[in-house]
């Protein structure tokens, strides 16, 4: 007998799809405003959050799952939502967000990846790849193809491009799919759906085509349930600012990961670090044609500072003052290009206004068609757990809020809006 899904969560398919991380747990009806107002034929996922944003947030997958879903309800939206379980490392991450009734599951096997691969002269290639070869089974059947697409390039898997891929995501590949076996073990089992996003993303260098066939090949035909897939893309993608690069590249490569996502699938190109990104979210609908999932997380909590500046100054200060005491340590685990030292203190930023401009910028301030610039965002975005956790600011933060309701609901709206207005744009 089947175990129904405790949650109204749905499998979302091949729907051009937008997620809205939430680390505080009560940004959804915000999110739900957006929606509303600019979301037509984009389907939502309200119930998102990685497990390393649990950790530093000290919430558990029920909590994630209950926040969205009561938001959602006092929002009054009637529509579908999926529920997205980020970045998985382990069977116990599955099993915990599976009991919390998570649909779309996004697999990161990043901790197995070689980022220092692309690097590696030939000698140094063949000793790594002489290192991880009684791992790779499929090396003899990709050696010497050609990969012709829809947009005529041709993708040559040599014996270089072979060797590379293998030695770079290679074991990864491999714990990718015994996750997914196992996330497909516990749905047979109770008689559920699911499906798998699959994030390559968190790397230095760009996802070629060669290694993006490969995975997306090697997940697809040993029978994961595939529904997007997030390369590396060309340029910068730094937390809480627009992309850094040139759009026309950025276009001309999407063209061709859709076309490959396309040709194997078909499955979704998936953009994470998506925040604020605007810019090129109409190349990537286009690009894709309307194929696409964009995941976004840390903008909200900034979203929520911009209430806090905006109803107690003062409580806005102090958190600018911790954050910049904690993030050389917070920024570890981020791809930010922000210094203290490029930044103002707030002591010698008198005007509110300017604070917050400095700090958070505001739409008003951004160029047309283009995001967030300001590194004083990277600085509050990156330091999110440390102030949520902190006996102080977490719980001021909150009661800032929850008094509130409105402005958090209208800045988040008009936020969003201009993220999934860019995005139906090129759809």
């Amino acid at each position: 007998m089947s175990t129904p899904n405790p949650t109204p969560c749905v499998t979302l398919g091949l729907a051009p799809s937008f997620g809205f991380g939430d680390r505080i747990g009560l940004a959804t009806p915000g999110h739900v405003a957006a929606m509303q107002r600019s979301g037509a034929g984009i389907e939502p996922i309200y119930p998102q959050q990685s497990i390393r944003e649990m950790a530093r947030t000290s919430r558990s997958p029920e909590e994630v799952m209950k926040d969205a879903l009561d938001g959602m309800q006092a929002a009054g939206w009637t529509g579908k939502t999926g529920a997205d379980a980020d970045h998985l490392k382990t069977t116990e991450d599955v099993d915990r967000t599976f009991a919390a009734g998570f649909t779309f599951f996004t697999i990161d096997p990043s901790d197995n990846v070689d980022e220092q691969a692309d690097t590696y002269d030939e000698p140094t290639l063949r000793e790594k790849f002489a290192e991880v070869r009684d791992e790779i089974d499929w090396f003899e059947s990709y050696l010497g193809r050609q990969v012709k697409l829809a947009t005529g390039t041709v993708v040559a898997l040599d014996e270089q491009a072979c060797m590379r891929c293998a030695v770079k995501y290679g074991p990864a590949i491999n714990h990718a799919i015994a996750l997914a076996d196992h996330i497909r073990a516990v749905h047979d089992a109770a008689g559920r759906d699911h499906e798998i996003e699959l994030s390559v993303d968190e790397t230095d260098q760009p996802t070629t085509l060669a290694e993006h066939f490969i995975i997306a090949d090697q997940c697809v035909s040993r029978g994961m349930k595939l529904v997007s897939l997030a390369p590396r893309f060309i340029g910068d993608f730094e937390k809480g600012v627009d992309y850094k690069g040139d759009l026309t590249e950025l276009e001309a490569s999407l063209n061709e990961h859709a076309a490959l996502a396309d040709q194997l699938g078909p499955y979704k190109l998936s953009l994470h670090s998506g925040s604020d990104k605007v810019s090129i979210y109409t190349a990537l609908a286009r690009a894709t044609k309307g194929r696409f999932h964009v995941k976004t997380a840390g903008t909200s909590y900034l979203e929520a500072l911009r209430v806090v500046a905006r109803h107690d100054e003062p409580l806005f200060r102090q958190i600018i003052d911790f954050g910049r005491s904690r993030y050389d340590t917070d920024k570890a685990t981020y791809h930010v290009a922000a210094t203290n030292d490029t930044v103002k203190p707030g002591n010698q930023i008198a005007d509110a206004v300017e604070l917050e401009q400095v700090y958070l910028e505001r739409w008003d301030d951004v160029p047309a068609g283009k995001g967030f610039t300001e590194p004083g965002r990277q600085i509050l975005h990156c330091t999110f757990g440390s102030v949520l956790t902190h006996p102080e600011f977490g719980p001021a933060v909150r009661t800032v809020l929850e008094a509130n309701p409105g402005t958090y609901r209208d800045v988040l709206a008009d936020h969003f809006s201009r993220h999934l207005v860019a995005l139906t744009d090129g759809m």
